[in-house]
């Protein structure tokens, strides 16, 4: 299950995580990054919970701090990606994009969640993501794991 909740653009908490799919036990999460920034900060904060094989739990790491400014791109266009994705329906029915990811995206004009607050627990949602929403919502996950994956400056 992976988790990634970006917010960029407000003091709300964007995440994405690995392993939201379940069954009849909720899914136990890969991993779950966090990226904020804080209204008026200059700075971007990433912090990454990651479960290492073996390991029942996730093991926090510290928070790193990035410049905004260096990752506005980015952090644009996966705003602008998410805006444009459908969510399934109901919540959390099931993982309508395929990669066991789930992205969280809170900001003062987007509010996006994919996977259910406690992942995708089967059934059939009542909306689909054609291939291209696919590829998009790919490229998502992808930014997110490019801003993650940065050195603090």
């Amino acid at each position: 299950m992976t988790k990634v909740r970006p917010t960029v653009h407000s003091s709300r908490p964007s995440t994405q995580i690995a392993g939201i799919t379940g069954g009849f036990a909720p899914p136990t999460p890969d991993y779950i990054y966090t990226l904020t920034k804080p209204s008026n900060a200059t700075n971007l904060l990433v912090t990454s919970a990651v479960r290492h094989a073996g390991s029942p739990q996730l093991q926090d790491a510290l928070p790193r701090s990035l410049p905004a400014a260096d990752y506005d791109a980015l952090i644009d266009e996966l705003h602008s990606i998410l805006k444009e994705l459908p969510m399934e329906s109901p919540p959390g029915s099931e993982d309508i994009y395929g990669l066991d990811t789930s992205i969280a995206w809170g900001s003062d004009d987007l509010e996006w969640c994919n996977g259910g607050p406690q992942g995708c627990g089967g059934g059939t949602s009542e909306v689909q993501a054609t291939d291209e929403q696919k590829a998009k919502f790919r490229r998502a996950v992808d930014i997110v794991n490019e801003l993650t994956s940065k050195e603090s400056k």
